[in-house]
């Protein structure tokens, strides 16, 4: 019985890592050898990990920036064009493609529009527009930036989670599409939860800072749960590219907010 036990906890294990493998891939550029064995079941619980995951690439490359003595504002953009790199592209193609749609004037065109590989005008403009948030918010935060970046992507893909978790998805295939099939409610939704508020407790727990714990916590949560409703309401159910908005868009709003309290 005893051995049962332990094989089935070894099983499990390399299930949940596989699992994780796959998320790592599909999430971000990061080379992952397919003789590992990454499995795409069940790979949006991991997204907020993975969030906090890229935020620290990024931090570390912030890191080494630094030392050179480069203006704040030209660092920044370097972080932003990293942080597309590291992730392909793949949410802002998203977020691109949704106000594409929601430039359509016609509701039931909206989806077809999306579906469109072509970028026109609203599409372009919403990147620019997020682009240049994060590059301006990110030049006006002087502390803790290394936890900016963490828990900005970290609290954009918990967005992401509660979206697939919460609303329908509004077309029957697509890269979205397994996301909501094997999602589970409300384990995915907690664990990346308790995860981030782990996170943005740091500055409590290290120097006795709530303040910025409090609004990281707060303000995060906030703006990943209601940039998700937002889309809901403007479409009646969620997409993988809307699924990638709210986690462009909760990224921005939340280093925004963050600019008034990393002084």
């Amino acid at each position: 019985m005893k051995q049962l036990r332990v094989q089935r906890f070894l099983r499990q294990g390399q299930q949940c890592w596989c699992s994780l493998l796959g998320a790592i891939t599909f999430y971000t550029c990061i080379p992952i050898p397919a003789s590992w064995g990454s499995e795409f079941h069940n790979i949006s619980r991991w997204a907020p990990l993975v969030g906090l995951v890229i935020g620290g690439i990024l931090s570390i490359i912030d890191a080494g920036l630094e030392p050179l003595g480069l203006p704040s504002l030209t660092r920044s953009a370097l972080i932003v064009v990293s942080w597309i790199a590291l992730t392909g592209g793949l949410h802002l193609d998203g977020a691109m493609d949704t106000s594409d749609g929601l430039g359509v004037g016609d509701p039931k065109r909206r989806l077809e529009v999306m579906a469109d590989s072509h970028s026109g005008a609203f599409g372009v403009m919403a990147a620019v527009a997020v682009l240049l948030l994060k590059t301006a918010a990110l030049s006006d935060i002087v502390t803790y930036r290394w936890l900016a970046l963490m828990t900005a992507a970290g609290w954009g893909r918990w967005g992401q989670v509660v979206a697939i978790a919460f609303y329908p998805y509004l077309k029957p295939t697509g890269k979205g599409a397994f996301h909501k099939k094997f999602i589970r409610v409300p384990q995915d939704i907690l664990w990346g939860g308790f995860l981030l508020l782990g996170v943005c407790g740091l500055p409590w727990f290290l120097v006795g800072n709530s303040r910025i714990s409090l609004v990281m916590i707060s303000g995060g949560s906030a703006i990943a749960f209601f940039t998700g409703v937002w889309f809901y309401r403007q479409l009646g159910g969620h997409t993988g590219d809307t699924y990638g908005a709210v986690v462009e868009w909760t990224e921005a709003f939340f280093l925004c907010l963050l600019t008034s309290i990393l002084l």
